[in-house]
């Protein structure tokens, strides 16, 4: 995978940046790493008591007990990232975000069956969205780095094993840190050009809450050519869609977690492989792995050496979670173009301006690739929107909305290679349903006392009897 999963690879350290213990005479501690110019040596008592508060900072990262990611690291890193890029939310914002999602869901009646999944509406900033939606990526993400470090782990040489008891402390500890400081660099990028609160393809904001990021949207409209308020309702009827599929398919958002963690359930790690490739990995870590030296540790995982691969049962779990994100972004453009028609004269080039927006690698696309290896393929999300707008167009949008009352009646991959014979098949699928009906004929309602069976306690038998 060209996109390695959250906790491969370690940033690049510039050893030159480093003080070495002992290299500086003034500096025997090497302090000057963590004091910078006013280590011993260098700069008054009170500079350095200013700064003591770093050391309850790393204290607080290395006794991270809260799950297998650093949720606090990650909290820190992206709001860090968007320190002098981010706006608050005006009241102006919230309020015409408010009205553009109401106005989306009037239309969005006339285009869909399934009703309303908007209870409330929010108008983040950049920041307000790393924060709201941290708990519904500790749901999705946890699992997945729980199980990159437990195969991380076992597939250590046998001599870390035989310290098992304080390596699995240490790995579990630098495995939250290296997932924390990841997700925080990944959130800190999507915070900065995310538009809505399921443009990822999950819902990331509270239940029944539709949210539009103003900041991020006034830079998407840039260039664009069409007037702000036209973009602002496009992305409002594209979020309220969502939260109507969601909303209203019970098991839709389930299915999705599922699929990502049965690929997080295939995870392993050839224990052989990497007990051949030891010695060249220990020959270019200096002369040896040492288990209980982190920075042995770091170099190891860091080296390529415990990079998991994929299994068959992973990738068809990556089908299944392409497949369901295609159809659900597809479901969302068919009804947003039924629901705009004419009354949006700019949909068509906004539509095509999302396209391209997927097709160049988006918050989804990034989010997917990096999160599991996934690439969503542009393919599926045309070849989806065809057989949703093909089923309205045949059957109607009660029919169309039918397929998901249960995840067996949607198309699957292979239908999705040919689109149209997954819409014909339903017409012949319905025709089939009804021939059933007819034969099996009209059912009359029994009545108290109404016995069919034959025989002595039947009317027959009572007959027989008299």
């Amino acid at each position: 995978m060209s996109d390695l999963p959250f906790g491969f690879g370690m940033p690049d350290r510039d050893p030159e940046r480093r003080d070495q213990p002992g290299s500086n005479p003034a500096d025997p501690f090497g302090l000057g790493a963590l004091f910078g110019s006013g280590g011993p040596g260098g700069g008054a008592p009170e500079e350095l008591l200013g700064k003591m508060p770093l050391f309850a900072e790393l204290q607080k990262l290395m006794n991270w007990s809260g799950g297998p990611v650093n949720w606090d690291l990650a909290r820190q890193g992206a709001i860090s990232a968007l320190a002098t890029g981010t706006q608050p939310t005006s009241e102006a914002e919230r309020a015409a975000v408010a009205e553009a999602l109401r106005l989306a869901d009037l239309w969005l009646d006339q285009a869909t069956d399934l009703p309303s999944g908007v209870e409330r509406t929010l108008a983040w900033s950049r920041v307000e969205w790393v924060e709201q939606t941290l708990p519904a990526w500790s749901a999705l993400i946890d699992p997945l780095a729980e199980k990159v470090v437990a195969a991380m782990t076992s597939a250590l040489p046998q001599e870390a094993m035989a310290m098992a008891g304080p390596l699995a402390g240490i790995m579990g500890r630098m495995g939250g840190l290296m997932f924390g400081a990841q997700v925080g660099q990944a959130f800190g990028r999507l915070a900065g050009e995310i538009l809505t609160g399921t443009e990822v393809g999950l819902p990331l904001a509270p239940a029944g809450a539709g949210a539009l990021v103003p900041q991020n949207v006034a830079a998407f409209a840039e260039g664009l050519d069409r007037p702000a308020d036209e973009v602002r309702l496009f992305l409002a009827l594209r979020e309220a869609a969502s939260l109507r599929l969601f909303a209203h398919v019970p098991w839709l958002r389930q299915q999705l977690h599922d699929a990502v963690h049965a690929y997080a359930r295939g995870i392993t790690i050839d224990r052989e492989a990497i007990e051949r490739g030891l010695n060249d990995a220990m020959g270019s870590m200096g002369g040896g792995f040492d288990p209980s030296n982190p920075e042995s540790i770091q170099e190891l995982l860091g080296s390529g050496l415990l990079e998991p691969e994929e299994t068959p049962e992973q990738q068809m779990a990556l089908r299944r979670l392409e497949t369901l994100l295609a159809l659900v972004e597809g479901w969302v453009d068919a009804v947003v173009a039924d629901a705009a028609g004419e009354r949006l004269p700019g949909h068509g080039a906004l539509a095509e301006t999302m396209r391209r927006r997927r097709a160049s690698g988006g918050p989804a696309e990034q989010t997917f690739a990096t999160l599991v290896g996934l690439q969503l393929r542009p393919r599926r999300l045309r070849d989806a929107a065809t057989v949703w707008g093909a089923m309205a167009q045949r059957y109607g949008t009660a029919e169309r909305d039918r397929l998901w009352s249960h995840p067996d009646l949607l198309p699957t991959s292979e239908d999705l290679d040919e689109p149209m014979d997954f819409v014909a098949r339903q017409g012949v699928d319905d025709e089939l349903r009804q021939l059933s009906a007819d034969d099996a004929g009209p059912r009359t309602p029994e009545t108290p006392g109404d016995d069919t069976d034959e025989g002595p306690d039947g009317p027959d038998g009572d007959a027989a009897a008299r």
